[in-house]
């Protein structure tokens, strides 16, 4: 069996613990979850008859990437970076954080994830799609469980 560890970042308040309750144990809640320091949850996914293992690190949200503790991302696989679609300050210096990402974690694959679809409509989300100054891999809603199952079984296809 396959074990990854992936890493969810971004910034607070973006829905990262709520993608991961959604997709590890199917569970949503409106109460605000903070996250302190990381919490690792882990997930098998069955990918062309091979086990993959995620070892899912949701990390606390920060303003900045360069605020998250580099201990955190050590040994990291793949990189989840999540957003609220609903507030422009999680996305406006997406490209900067990207790159700091990069930077620390070269050669690494990064999904970039628009969450809290369920709170706007179709037309609404494509405009904000396309101010994000690269390319969003998902639009997800960790309420309604829209392309959650979808975003991290094609990471988990990524390793095989």
């Amino acid at each position: 069996m396959l074990s990854k560890k992936v890493i969810l970042l971004g910034k607070y308040g973006v829905g990262k613990t709520s993608l991961i309750r959604q997709y590890v144990y199917q569970k949503f809640s409106e109460q605000y979850l903070t996250t302190i320091g990381v919490k690792i949850d882990k997930k098998e996914v069955q990918v062309q008859e091979k086990s993959v293992n995620l070892l899912i690190w949701d990390i606390a949200g920060e303003d900045s990437q360069t605020k998250v503790p580099p201990t955190y991302k050590l040994g990291a696989h793949a990189v989840v970076y999540v957003f609220d679609l609903t507030r422009p300050a999680t996305y406006e210096s997406i490209t900067k954080e990207l790159k700091q990402i990069s930077l620390e974690l070269p050669a690494i694959p990064v999904w970039l994830v628009g969450n809290k679809s369920d709170l706007l409509r179709n037309n609404e989300i494509d405009e904000i799609i396309a101010k994000v100054s690269t390319k969003v891999h998902f639009t997800t809603s960790a309420k309604t469980a829209d392309q959650v199952e979808d975003l991290f079984f094609k990471v988990a296809k990524h390793f095989v």
